[in-house]
């Protein structure tokens, strides 16, 4: 069995700023970046001609949003000022190891989720109470250029995984984006109908 889980959501709580234009401005502010005028403004323009199910790092918006209004920055304060904008507190949601363990007793198990942040999948993977070593497979969106649903993600995972997407089971929250597998010929058990505690049995039900 080859099983993925969505993670914010689904296999933890992290918080996120009430207002992301702001936060990402006093991040860049404190590391000496002239934050433009009417930055929420350019914060909120597309500078992108994004394809459909495409995802774009979150770091190379805010370069372009800078650059639109005459302020340039080192790519690499942008992205530490983005990523600390975004880096907050985590919580493990209840029943989300038991279900990990359940799954990788199964078969293979990984962690799909949609995520323009480079690297703060894994970070928020460190500082959960999951170890990243039960994953066989850890995808994000903006490292598979593929937000779910667009079958391009699923099908990053179950590669990743060593399967097919027919042969995937994802858990997730979201029936929209973590939903959209059952489009793709896969699996999606949504923590709606079946909450973390009752995964492992859900997986027990199901040949892959």
């Amino acid at each position: 069995m080859y099983v993925s889980f969505d993670l914010f959501g689904t296999l933890i709580t992290a918080s996120r700023p009430a207002d992301p234009a702001a936060a990402v401005a006093d991040e860049l502010a404190a590391r000496g970046v002239r934050v433009p005028d009417a930055w929420d403004e350019a914060y909120r323009e597309p500078h992108f001609s994004v394809e459909p199910g495409r995802e774009y790092a979150l770091p190379e918006h805010v370069l372009a949003a800078l650059d639109s209004r005459g302020v340039a920055a080192p790519r690499d304060i942008v992205v530490e000022a983005v990523t600390a904008a975004f880096d907050g507190d985590v919580e493990t949601r209840p029943g989300a190891r038991a279900a990990v363990e359940a799954a990788a007793a199964e078969g293979r198990v990984g962690v799909l989720s949609n995520c323009s942040v480079p690297g703060l999948v894994e970070r928020t993977l460190a500082a959960s109470d999951l170890s990243m070593g039960r994953f066989d497979a850890v995808v994000a969106s903006v490292d598979c250029g593929w937000r779910k649903p667009d079958q391009r993600a699923f099908a990053a995972v179950a590669d990743a995984l060593g399967g097919s997407v027919p042969s995937l089971v994802h858990v997730g929250d979201d029936p929209e984006t973590d939903g959209g597998l059952a489009d793709a010929g896969g699996t999606p058990v949504l923590v709606a109908e079946t909450p973390l505690s009752g995964v492992p049995d859900r997986l027990e039900g199901i040949s892959c």
